[in-house]
């Protein structure tokens, strides 16, 4: 027995545009992340380049990514951060907001300037490991003793 498939007309053109970003500015944050992603500064293609392919402690970035209805120059989702590589024309009151945003929504930030990544990138590197890697001495210490749970009052009774 034979089967017949139905063949559906594909759209007309420029239909289906409008069910593909759903969202006024989602196509329009995507189209700017591209082009940020096509012109990087040279201060972001340098630490690019040490953050791609894993090759900084494994860590998995991506670049020039929307991220809620901001665009972030690096992230890393895995341990939720953040990286904003800076000229002079940043650090202003939108600049403020943005990052407010990022860290209600759960996500650290580190921010450098252009001449950081340009002239001190193993610093940055650096900063950047050392800021995903949990401190030792975290995982060392005990609480503090609760005294609703009537910790704390032995060592009083003892002494």
């Amino acid at each position: 027995m034979m089967m017949r498939r139905t063949i559906f007309p594909s759209p007309l053109a420029g239909e289906g545009a409008e069910r593909r970003s759903r969202e006024a500015g989602e196509g329009e944050s995507l189209s700017r992340a591209r082009h940020l992603r096509q012109n990087m500064t040279d201060a972001e293609r340098k630490l690019w380049f040490a953050l791609r392919d894993r090759r900084l402690a494994h860590l998995k970035f991506r670049r020039q990514v929307a991220v809620g209805p901001y665009i972030a120059d690096f992230v890393c989702f895995t341990h939720r951060l953040v990286i904003e590589v800076d000229g002079g024309q940043h650090g202003s009151a939108q600049d403020t907001i943005r990052d407010m945003w990022f860290r209600k929504n759960g996500f650290r930030v580190l921010g450098f300037w252009n001449n950081d990544a340009l002239s001190n990138m193993p610093g940055v590197l650096n900063t950047i490991v050392e800021a995903v890697t949990p401190h030792p001495a975290s995982h060392a210490r005990e609480p503090p003793p609760s005294p609703a749970k009537g910790e704390g009052r032995k060592n009083e009774i003892a002494r």
